[in-house]
């Protein structure tokens, strides 16, 4: 298990997950219990991007229960469909939202959020928790983080199937 990150702050973004993703996967080694993993993904991703808020909302039911975050205070349930999460979740994609006060329905936990991205986490073709991931400055998010967040999702899911 990683006790600590290497941050390199000199690299590009995509440098900087390329350089995070095998310490992340050594952060979460070797561990089955999921909310742990959820936990730690989420401090290493918000002090690696210093994201506003970064956090899992896990699947229960009919809704989406706040699971571990590092941020400011979270709603703590979100109704399938609702908001950006519950729009990924029932979409089963990657939603980035740019500007969350032109996403229709958007649910603001926090009116300093100005930017979004969330990506599911399945398990056995079912969508199980997404990870939310929201900046206070406006299209911060781009294909980049995409495609790093959902590999970091793809360990996450792959750390599910070893349990």
């Amino acid at each position: 298990m990683a006790e600590s990150l290497t941050i390199p702050t000199t690299f590009s973004k995509e440098e900087k997950y390329k350089t995070l993703l095998p310490q992340f996967k050594a952060l979460i080694g070797g561990e089955t219990d999921v909310i742990a993993n959820f936990a730690n993904i989420s401090a290493a991703l918000k002090q690696a991007f210093y994201f506003f808020w970064v956090g899992f909302y896990i699947v229960k039911r009919d809704e989406l229960v706040l699971g571990p975050f590092q941020g400011t205070i979270a709603c703590t349930r979100i109704k399938y469909g609702k908001g950006v999460c519950g729009t990924a979740w029932k979409e089963k994609r990657v939603v980035i939202v740019p500007d969350v006060n032109e996403f229709p329905g958007h649910i603001a936990c926090d009116a300093l959020s100005q930017s979004e991205i969330v990506i599911p986490l399945f398990y056995k073709d079912e969508v199980i928790a997404v990870l939310d991931v929201d900046s206070e400055l406006l299209d911060h998010f781009d294909q980049i983080d995409a495609t790093y967040l959902q590999q970091v999702v793809n360990l996450l899911e792959a750390s599910l199937s070893e349990a």
